[in-house]
């Protein structure tokens, strides 16, 4: 492995990086030199890449990317390739007013020397190849000889253009695929391909077009050829249709005469029918009014019945009602009598309960002897029940002091409880507010509560509610100087707690949550530079760290990344001298009131530079739970809790010497009761026999009849039945007449609807008779009106007619005619033959109806509308047209021809590019599939296409899938997270590296986002992949590395440094750096 370290002096005036000779293994447009001028960061460099693999390291800022810029830039690329600035010119250092890229490319006839010099005046570039002067054009040229795309996603990935290759459509893709690593000619096929589908379209359409305008053409000439034939037959029928135009009035008039003697027959018939029609409308009138009479007095009835029938229910109800209330009174003197048994029967057997107890007592009496002398036992009994006493009394003041100091422990215990709670609760307030505003967050720490015991070391929750304030004036400050991201963060001690952590809630949850892993080395032990009496001058008061309280891991992880030890605090006294603040305290960060100030040192000019920003209220610290006095409070209750047990095991101890005294005591007493009790059972025995006697006889004098009883209760319910009887007969009657008045009702009905038939029957007579007569009127009043206005028609017709056969006024037709007589009207019809025609037999032979001689007339006319407008110039259009014909035919016939050639070069192309654009795709998919099975993971590679003929909507597919628990996605710019397309991106690029033909490809901090497995894994696939032998230059630009990994002999590694305190470029020796390093080495040992 080669490695070459970058100086720069103060000033920035030259950096030259390590120079390596490796032409040898160069392929084709690999770079061999790199040299910038006042080029963005730098103002002099130059850089020698290796033929491998090009590893260029370096801190933010320091250059790393400006080298990329050159490389894009100096071979002709468009600003718009990198992403930043849009000019030119702004890639010109600044100060300065021009400055230059050249870039030396390898080449087997020799190297290739790009030069472009950029002006900043006009923002325009000037072009040398091999140091003289060329053209845009030309460059351009020479490049894509090389096969050099810096535009193409797939073979130069800056770091502002990282996001968008997932950005790419599978369209997109394949055409960078294609002309990355593709043959020379896939990409010129495929744009053949499309180019020739357009115009496969474009013919398609003209054959089309010029087909169905060939069609409209023989159509429109076939009609016109019929109407050259018919033109000779058109006066044919123009003097047929001028005799039927003249004799039509005559057949005309005939028939409206006829009709009109008809119509005159008729008018007579109607008025007889009208006469004998009202002659028998009169009777029914009479007839109707009969009938709605009976109708009235028939319903009036009805309605006298309804309400007598109304009437009867509202009895009958009434007589129910009391039948139900005499089963109810017969139903109470049963169960009356039935308790007066019940009754009976106990009393019976308490007699014989307590003659039973008083035998037994009797015999216990006489069975009793005389009692023995017990004084002596009774007076022991009582010696040693007042020791008892004597023992308990004292076992209970033992016993009461120990409640009241348990008592007053209890007190304490619930007054540690409540604080404890009063902790809780406020630590439940920043919890809620966690909930409301990052709920996937509140999850995960519910998540962990439940689940602390899979964790090897300490897990803290999010700083949110880890932090907190000593007092809640300063939590502004510390909320503006963490970040949000880490506010809400989980803080593990190592990061196998923490994979197992993200495992769980993020990949299985799919909850979005943050974890930072806090370092080993101890940060939070570490003092500030500069105790902070010595800033109280300037009013600084304290460091951001003394401000708040954290768990160690907290506290450690905050001192390591936002250097909280080393950020002092201060008041308005600092906000008024801040100039002199910034420039006798060299503090790159501090706090006044209300505002942050940040200084940095220029990278080109050294100077300081502040800036500011206004304070933003605090949010979610100013709940303060003071952890320290919370674990005071517990243990304190713990030491209660163990007092509490000592006085609840010495109260059980003097219980149990209390337990044993009770039941010595209780021995004695039952004793001493059971002597007592010998003493007077004889005498509550004979109490007892008494009180029994006393209660026997009262039960005796208390007897009852049952019999009296139960003739009494069947009396009363022979009367009530008899009353039943009575009502039962009552509400037949009324039943009976209930129903007679509704058979009444219902005949009156019947009588009413046959009424009602009758009357309907006799008023749709009347209603027909009517009608019969308004349409006879209607129907008359039609035929006179017809009859009159035939009559005007005959008259006109006949001047028709006479107008149409030319007759003259002495030209009279025959009296007769006036007739309705068949003769005359022939007779007349010879005569038009001669005035018409001397041909009589062609007048004679058009038809004699009406009907017929439309029909004729319409044939004619139809027939002739045909030959409208047709004139001796319609033969000469068919002429014309037959010509026109012929010419298109063979336009059309060229047409097909041309569209058949272009369908088999189609077909020749795409076999050229589709089989070995399949071919590589498959050799793509193979890699790109083995990285990710190499990560336990799963990626495809495929062609896709909607249409097989769409050859613009090919494309390029890919497919990923990061855990096991998922299927394959599409990879898209918002399906995957940013680090899994970082990987796809760069597994990707890797797959087209193994196919080797562009000569180098460049890629920009790809890395960024990775986790670190993930990172390592595809750093070790970069390695193995770049440094092959004969494969492709490879740059890749990174601004850290993990730790460990692993390096192959065929990398360049590129150290980019930047800063004051560099070696100047003229004093950088490696070698003499070697030697030097080995003479101390003598010296120690």
């Amino acid at each position: 492995m080669e490695s070459a370290p970058v100086k720069r002096k103060a000033d920035g005036t030259k950096l030259l990086l390590g120079r390596q000779e490796h032409h040898r293994n160069l392929v084709e447009g690999s770079i061999v030199r790199i040299k910038m001028e006042n080029f963005l960061t730098y103002d002099q460099c130059e850089v020698f890449p290796g033929p491998y693999l090009n590893m260029i390291v370096g801190a933010n800022g320091t250059g790393k990317s400006s080298i990329v810029c050159a490389i894009c830039l100096g071979l002709a690329g468009k600003t718009a390739f990198i992403g930043r600035a849009d000019k030119v010119g702004f890639y010109v250092k600044r100060g300065c007013q021009k400055g230059f890229v050249e870039l030396e490319l390898y080449k087997t006839s020799g190297n290739v020397i790009i030069k472009r010099e950029i002006q900043v005046a006009n923002n325009q570039s000037v072009w040398y190849i091999n140091h003289k002067s060329a053209t845009l054009k030309t460059v351009e040229e020479h490049v894509a000889a090389l096969n050099i795309q810096v535009g193409n996603l797939c073979q130069f990935l800056p770091q502002d253009k990282v996001g968008e290759f997932a950005k790419l459509s599978k369209i997109e893709l394949l055409e960078a695929t294609e002309k990355s690593v593709g043959t020379p000619e896939m990409y010129k096929f495929h744009c053949e391909l499309k180019n020739c589908r357009e115009k496969e379209k474009e013919l398609e359409g003209a054959c089309k077009s010029k087909a169905e305008f060939l069609e409209k053409l023989n159509q429109r000439n076939e009609r016109y050829k019929q109407d050259v034939e018919r033109y000779y037959q058109q006066k044919r029928h123009q003097d047929k249709i001028d005799m039927l135009e003249r004799k039509r009035p005559w057949v005309e008039y005939e028939n409206v005469r006829q009709q009109y003697e008809d119509v005159k027959k008729s008018c007579g018939n109607f008025k007889d029918e009208l006469k004998k029609l009202q002659g028998l409308q009169a009777p029914l009138n009479q007839k109707i009014q009969q009938i709605e009479k009976r109708q009235r007095i028939i319903d009036e009835k009805i309605k006298d019945k309804a309400i007598e029938i109304k009437e009867t229910s509202k009895n009958c109800k009434q007589k129910q009602d009391e039948l139900e209330q005499k089963d109810k009174q017969i139903e109470e003197v049963q169960q009356s009598l039935r308790v007066k048994r019940d009754a009976e029967q106990e009393r019976q057997k308490k007699i014989g309960n307590i003659r039973k107890m008083i035998e037994d007592w009797e015999k216990e009496l006489s069975a009793m002897t005389n009692q023995e002398n017990i004084q002596p036992e009774m007076d022991s009994i009582n010696t040693d029940f007042r020791r008892i006493q004597d023992d308990k009394a004292n076992i209970e003041s033992e016993m009461t002091d120990l409640r009241m100091e348990k008592d007053n422990l209890e007190r304490e215990k619930k007054e540690k409880a409540n604080r404890i709670k009063q902790f809780d609760n406020l630590m439940n307030l920043k919890e809620e507010k966690l909930k409301r505003m990052y709920s996937d967050t509140y999850n995960a720490v519910v998540w962990l509560k439940e689940n602390k015991d899979r964790f090897k070391n300490r897990v803290c929750q999010p700083m949110m509610l880890e932090i907190n304030m000593k007092d809640q004036r300063h939590a502004k400050y510390v909320e503006n100087h963490i970040p949000m991201n880490d506010m809400k963060a989980f803080v593990f001690e190592s990061q196998e707690d923490m994979q197992v952590f993200l495992k769980e809630v993020r990949d299985k949850q799919n909850l979005r949550v943050n974890t930072v892993c806090a370092p080993q080395e101890p940060y939070a032990e570490q003092r500030p530079k500069r105790p902070i009496t010595d800033l109280k001058q300037y009013g600084f008061f304290s460091y951001l760290r003394e401000l708040f309280d954290a768990p160690y891991p907290v506290m450690n992880y905050l001192c390591y990344q936002y250097k909280v030890h080393e950020v002092p605090v201060g008041t308005e006294q600092t906000r008024s001298m801040i100039e002199k603040v910034i420039k006798e305290t060299d503090l790159r960060q501090m706090y006044t009131a209300e505002e942050k100030y940040v200084t940095k040192k220029s990278v080109y000019s050294q100077k300081l530079i502040s800036s500011n920003v206004s304070l933003k209220g605090a949010q979610f610290l100013t709940v303060t739970v003071d952890a320290e006095e919370r674990q005071q409070v517990v243990d304190q209750l713990k030491e209660i809790e163990r007092k509490c047990s000592t006085i609840e095991t010495s109260m059980e101890q003097l219980a149990e010497r209390q337990r044993s005294l009770d039941r010595r005591d209780n021995e004695l007493r039952l004793r001493k009761k059971t002597i007592l009790e010998m003493k007077t059972k004889k005498r509550q025995l004979e109490q007892k026999i008494s009180t029994k006697y006393d209660s026997l006889n009262r039960l005796e004098q208390d007897n009852l009849n049952l019999e009296e009883v139960q003739q009494q209760a069947n009396n009363r319910i022979k009367n009530l039945n008899v009353q039943k009887a009575k009502l039962v007969k009552d509400l037949l009657e009324l039943m009976k007449k209930c129903t007679s008045l509704s058979i009444e009702k219902v005949e009156l009905a019947l009588q009413s609807t046959a009424i009602s038939s009758e009357k309907n029957k006799i008023e749709s007579d009347y209603k027909s008779a009517t009608s019969q007569l308004r349409e006879l009127k209607n129907q008359y009043d039609g035929i006179e009106a017809k009859k009159l206005h035939l009559l005007e028609n005959c008259k006109g017709l006949l001047r028709k007619a006479r107008q149409a056969c030319n007759l003259g006024p002495n030209q009279a037709v025959p009296q007769d005619f006036q007739t309705t007589s068949r003769l005359e009207y022939s007779h007349l019809l010879d005569i038009l033959d001669r005035i018409v025609n001397n041909d009589s037999q062609a007048f004679q032979s058009l038809p004699e109806s009406l009907d017929e001689i439309d029909a004729m007339l319409n044939e004619e006319r139809s027939r002739a509308s045909c030959f409208t407008g047709l004139t001796a110039s319609v033969v000469d259009d068919y002429n014309k047209r037959t010509k026109e014909i012929q010419e298109v035919t063979e336009e059309l016939n060229r047409k097909k021809l041309e569209l058949e050639d272009y369908r088999k070069n189609i077909s020749q192309v795409k076999e050229k590019w589709l089989n070995p654009l399949k071919q590589l795709i498959e050799k793509i998919n193979d890699q790109f599939s083995s990285f990710f099975s190499s990560m336990q993971c799963v990626g495809e590679v495929d062609l896709h296409t909607e249409k097989e003929e769409e050859y613009d909507k090919y494309g390029i597919r890919i497919r990923v899938k990061f855990r096991s628990s998922t299927q394959l996605h599409e990879l898209t710019p918002h399906h995957q997270s940013g680090g899994e397309r970082s990987v796809s991106t760069m597994l990707y690029l890797m797959a087209l590296q193994e196919l080797n033909r562009c000569p180098f490809r460049v890629v920009d901090e790809i890395n960024q986002g990775m986790d670190p497995v993930n990172e390592r894994r595809v750093f070790e696939m970069v390695v193995k992949t770049a440094c092959k032998e004969n494969t492709s230059q490879y740059f890749f630009i990174t601004p850290k590395l993990l730790q460990n990994l692993t390096y192959a002999e065929k990398m360049t590694v590129l150290f980019v440094y930047n800063g004051p305190f560099m070696l100047e470029p003229t004093k950088w020796n490696l070698k003499a750096f070697h030697r030097r390093r080995r003479r101390v080495a003598a010296v120690d040992q």
